[in-house]
């Protein structure tokens, strides 16, 4: 038997080691050293054998089977280091080639815009406020001083969804919901940037959506000159600080005195860029602020119109029309 088992230990190291893959080694290990292997056959002759026999033949057994698996961990090892150096010469990447372009993307225009002022104005000490674009007659206009005969509540210029629920004419709903959370107290300084809707036909200057950047500060000996300082310091911020700025009388149902502000274009003249005013007393009132002790100034802009100007667009449906062409001039280099 002893002599069986040294033929046995001669044939399999000739095969592992002349084994070329892993799939063979695996099966070269099955067929000498698995359950069935020829190894375990030899040794279910031992019940023949002496008692003095059967120690020696079991410790060759075991010495075989350890240099069996030894040699196979060794050749595994080889076998997988040589498929891994094979698998990296295959895959080799030349460095030296042109690379592939992927296209980028870009900040939509009016995002861009948006950034900019809320950088602006959170530097002047404002928060952002958010609110429901799916607002309640009582937000988009009762809390705002829109009586209930106003035009702007006509069906035929807002999107109504039941005769109490519309999608919002404009973001001051957000200042009238900021200032009842608030509950009397100040400062309040806010912008409510945001989609707003108005049934309108859409054209160049005209959309049914767009949208908003209105602005709110109530405290206590709030003035006009100071609204005049954060209108004159963000226009001048966003187009320049060469730009010329005029307030011109205007009337709002939410404020009192009220005011429309144009800049200057050496091209166009004179262009309507926002409406703003001292917050009517009665906004205050219904929203929780006695008019006697507090006052406050608000604001609200078009981000469509801003950007427009700032960048020379002359049609506002660039900005929703997905035009990859247009939506490129404002890629970064």
């Amino acid at each position: 038997m002893q002599e069986r088992l040294k033929e046995l230990r001669k044939m399999a190291e000739a095969k592992i080691k002349s084994a070329h893959d892993l799939e063979t080694l695996k099966e070269l290990k099955i067929k000498f050293l698995g359950k069935k292997g020829e190894l375990t056959s030899v040794l279910r002759g031992m019940g023949s054998l002496s008692p003095e026999e059967r120690p020696v033949v079991g410790a060759l057994a075991n010495e075989i089977r350890n240099r069996l698996e030894e040699l196979i961990s060794s050749k595994e090892g080889e076998l997988e280091e040589a498929k891994l150096e094979q698998k990296l010469k295959e895959e080799t990447i030349d460095v030296t080639l042109p690379s592939v372009s992927f296209p980028m993307g870009a900040i939509h225009p009016l995002q861009a815009v948006i950034e900019e002022l809320e950088d602006i104005f959170i530097g002047m000490g404002f928060e952002i406020a958010e609110g429901p674009e799916v607002e309640t007659d009582k937000f988009n206009f009762e809390m705002l001083n829109f009586l209930k005969d106003h035009p702007a509540r006509d069906m035929q210029d807002s999107f109504y969804i039941t005769p109490e629920i519309l999608l919002r004419t404009h973001t001051s709903s957000v200042q009238a919901r900021t200032m009842l959370a608030k509950k009397g107290e100040v400062p309040v300084r806010i912008i409510c940037p945001g989609k707003v809707y108005r049934r309108d036909s859409d054209d160049a200057t005209h959309s049914h959506q767009f949208m908003q950047i209105e602005g709110l500060v109530v405290d206590r000996n709030i003035s006009m000159s100071e609204l005049k300082g954060v209108l004159f310091t963000f226009i001048k911020k966003i187009f320049g600080e060469d730009t010329e700025v005029r307030l011109r009388p205007s009337f709002f149902p939410f404020t009192e005195p009220s005011v429309e502000v144009d800049i200057y274009d050496p091209k166009k003249g004179w262009l309507e860029i926002l409406g703003a005013g001292m917050v009517h007393p009665r906004v205050l009132e219904k929203s929780g602020y006695n008019p006697e002790r507090y006052t406050g100034f608000a604001f609200g802009a078009g981000i469509e119109r801003i950007a427009m100007l700032k960048y020379g667009i002359d049609d506002i449906r660039h900005f929703y029309n997905n035009d990859l062409r247009f939506l490129r001039q404002f890629q970064s280099e």
